[in-house]
């Protein structure tokens, strides 16, 4: 007789089962850690704090007078046991000590009409009291769930954004230029170790995460590996190497563009998977020797690095009636041909004339909004 090692069925359904929890498990823990580091935008005006305590008072100070009136109205419904009779006081002193639950007893409703109005009226208005004296308390918790809940869809639906590791000046201008270029704010997420410039980026409407960049784990939480490009400016080159790695090894195929101080820092920063590397001390070096030579030359670069202050440098594919002609037939000034990943400038032999899947580098004019 063969012995069957095949599991039942009833034992792959609990390994199943303790598989989806385990994985279910580990997501809720994934997105509460990820809840603690992620800021996201918030969604409507905050109230401060101040004014929340005020107005809660209030609304208690309503509900503590309504009920006061209440039971002044049905005044002869109540017997005191000090006395025999219901006044204003008392009415506001039985009010108060049945809103809190405190319930001495000395102040009892007798009839058959008091007695209801407490059933049907107190009893609701001493629910809504307590949940506005513990409000504060509800609203932290919810806002917490809240916070998860955002946090979880947000790290399922995010795809091919931009991440930006550094919000300092160049990670501050580098948004700026992305937004520029039509990219919307929600998928451009920024990393930064600093609190107060993760603070910044939240109050401009933009994710951001705070940790050091140069770990793992802080780059997973801006979701990286699912990332189409990486904008790293750091202020420091060793962290800006250290970041590409990280970055690198993560993703394979995101564009990683880099911002470093020095020139002798740039092989490195290539061997460390950079696809760009922007060299920013010989940037600002050679735009002065420009601005000696030929102020308004300098001007005129500036305004092509600046989206949306006049003249705009535009990478864009080239259309269907562009292609077979030369880029001098195209609508637009056309400065560059980028052809298989090769950039060649529009006076070359291979690039007089237009292929289908070439992308072509035009200098235009900002369209001014309305």
């Amino acid at each position: 007789m063969r012995n069957d090692k095949r599991p039942s069925l009833k034992s792959r359904k609990f390994s199943i089962l303790r598989s989806l929890w385990y994985r279910s498990h580990a997501e809720a823990r994934a997105d509460a850690e990820a809840g603690r580091s992620i800021a996201m935008p918030a969604t409507q005006s905050s109230v401060p704090p101040l004014q929340q305590v005020l107005r809660r008072l209030a609304m208690g100070l309503v509900v503590l007078a309504v009920t006061t009136l209440i039971v002044y109205v049905d005044r002869d419904g109540y017997n005191d046991n000090s006395d025999g009779s219901v006044d204003l006081l008392d009415s506001a002193y039985y009010a108060t000590v049945t809103l809190s639950t405190t319930g001495y007893g000395d102040i009892t409703p007798v009839s058959d009409g008091a007695r209801l109005t407490n059933i049907l009226v107190i009893t609701p208005l001493r629910v809504l009291f307590l949940i506005i004296l513990v409000g504060t308390t509800l609203e932290v918790l919810t806002e917490r769930t809240r916070q998860h809940v955002r946090v979880h869809r947000w790290r399922s639906r995010i795809r091919d954004h931009v991440v930006v590791v550094g919000y300092g000046t160049k990670g501050q201008h580098a948004v700026q230029s992305l937004l520029g270029q039509g990219v919307p704010k929600e998928r451009i997420i920024v990393v930064d170790p600093v609190r107060k410039a993760v603070d910044a980026a939240n109050s401009d409407g933009l994710v951001s995460v705070c940790g050091d960049a140069t770990r793992a784990d802080t780059l997973r939480k801006a979701e990286t590996q699912s990332a189409a490009r990486v904008i790293i400016a750091p202020q420091r080159d060793d962290t800006a190497a250290l970041v590409t790695l990280t970055t690198r090894q993560l993703n394979r195929h995101a564009s990683i563009a880099v911002a470093v101080r020095e020139d002798e820092n740039v092989p490195l920063l290539k061997q460390s998977g950079a696809d760009t590397v922007i060299t920013s001390s010989s940037a600002a070096g050679r735009l002065l020797g420009v601005a000696t030579a030929s102020p308004h030359s300098a001007n005129t670069l500036e305004e092509l690095m600046t989206y949306g202050s006049g003249l705009d440098l535009i990478e864009r594919p080239a259309s269907e009636d562009e292609v077979g002609r030369s880029p001098r037939e195209s609508k637009d000034l056309v400065v560059a041909v980028v052809r298989r990943k090769e950039v060649l400038a529009y006076s070359e032999p291979e690039a007089q004339i237009l292929k289908a899947g070439d992308r072509l580098i035009t200098v235009e004019r900002t369209v001014p909004s309305i």
